[in-house]
């Protein structure tokens, strides 16, 4: 039985049931596993030998928290991350983990759009961290001029959960999306990236059994230790 694909207000129940007594879990708990099951992702496709430099775009809400938790792991994990982030969250949780960065010596760059223009070309792979599951069109100042620069710097892309600028149930209708090599979905694929062509990665190591059971998920098993799964691809699921 196939993976279960969640609408919109199926991965909304899922994520409220994560914090409550259903999952038991706090915000900072599911942002530091999603965060490091994102850095998994991209440590296991773009080696840092290769390609050392990480641009991590930001976005203001839990997307951004979860891009800001794999800036340090790959600083952990040897990468160079630097952070872009033009609308910083206003969350106490959120800027604990923008200081937590700080400390590791991760850099990030002023807020402008010149900012993100200017630093493209100095590095090697870009983690998209900009929009959730809860986007809805149109994009907005500042995303609308920087989801274009980072279409057209020509740099891998790996997304988090839904490409930024995709609707979660339509995909990519609205044609301003990132196109993205790479996806990691986290708890369970959304029905938006049925569309995605790339490499498809699921980062939901996280989920109560009971959980998984009531929503039918049907989740693949994660090998050994590692926070991520690879997805068959579209095409091989239509076979």
């Amino acid at each position: 039985m196939s993976v279960r694909y969640l609408s919109a207000k199926i991965a909304q129940q899922v994520d409220e049931e994560l914090m409550s007594a259903a999952g038991a879990f706090s915000l900072d708990q599911l942002m530091e596993l999603a965060g490091l099951a994102c850095a998994q992702t991209l440590a296991t496709v773009y080696d840092r030998e290769r390609y050392p430099r990480v641009l991590v775009c930001c976005g203001p809400g839990n997307q951004g928290g979860d891009g800001l938790v794999a800036a340090r792991h790959l600083g952990m994990f040897g990468y160079k991350p630097t952070i872009w982030m033009p609308k910083p969250g206003s969350k106490d949780i959120y800027k604990n983990l923008h200081k937590q960065c700080t400390n590791m010596h991760i850099p990030t760059l002023g807020t402008s759009g010149d900012a993100l223009s200017d630093a493209l070309p100095s590095h090697d792979v870009i983690l998209d961290a900009i929009f959730g599951f809860s986007f809805k069109p149109p994009v907005r100042a500042p995303f609308d001029a920087a989801l274009p620069l980072l279409s057209q710097s020509k740099l891998p892309i790996v997304s988090v959960d839904i490409p930024s600028g995709w609707d979660v149930e339509r995909g990519n209708a609205e044609g301003v999306g990132l196109e993205p090599d790479v996806l990691v979905s986290l708890t369970a694929p959304k029905e938006g990236s049925r569309a995605f062509q790339g490499l498809h990665f699921l980062g939901g190591r996280f989920i109560p059994k009971t959980l998984e059971e009531k929503y039918e998920l049907n989740l693949p098993p994660y090998p050994g230790f590692a926070q991520i799964v690879e997805l068959p691809s579209n095409a091989e699921q239509k076979l």
